[in-house]
């Protein structure tokens, strides 16, 4: 019986070791180009919004073991956070806007491309009237390691708005 156990437990301890061992042939996670870039807003960030008398602060936090970007906007004078979500998805960034309007647009962008990310409108959820107020895009500019531009765009009654959000990192 004691050899029945010594056999297992040393197969179990081959088995582990074999299992922690790095598979060559194993494809590589994508990670979409951007990624590092978005990731750089991590922390808390001030600033003012072209249309909208007041400040806006926003903040970035890594979540879900480093493989999501929540963003929570809070506008003055507007008693209603906004979360966007952001994450990897193969070679392009995804963005979910959980917006204080109730409705859920999903955006994508692949790259940096001229030192921004453009987020284009792919979808979205509880969407009442079509012609409704909705965000459509979001560029995000990046200037440097202190200083980034939001250019949100929202579409309602067929027009197109786009509000220019400038940010200054808090120290």
């Amino acid at each position: 019986m004691k050899r029945i156990s010594v056999a297992l437990a040393s197969f179990l301890v081959v088995a582990a070791a074999a299992s922690a061992v790095p598979n060559p042939t194993a494809p590589a996670p994508v990670t979409a180009a951007g990624w590092d870039r978005l990731k750089s807003l991590v922390g808390d960030w001030e600033g003012t919004v072209s249309d909208h008398p007041g400040t806006v602060a926003v903040s970035y936090k890594l979540v879900s073991n480093g493989t999501s970007l929540m963003e929570t906007m809070d506008v003055a004078g507007h008693s209603e956070t906004m979360i966007t979500m952001y994450a990897p998805d193969g070679d392009r960034i995804v963005a979910t806007h959980y917006c204080s309007m109730g409705n859920q647009p999903r955006m994508a962008a692949k790259g940096v491309q001229g030192g921004a990310l453009d987020f284009q409108f792919v979808d979205a959820t509880n969407v009442g009237d079509p012609n409704g107020e909705m965000m459509r895009g979001l560029k995000v500019k990046f200037e440097d390691s202190d200083h980034f531009q939001q250019l949100w765009t929202s579409r309602a009654a067929g027009s197109d708005h786009t509000g220019t959000f400038t940010y200054v990192r808090k120290k």
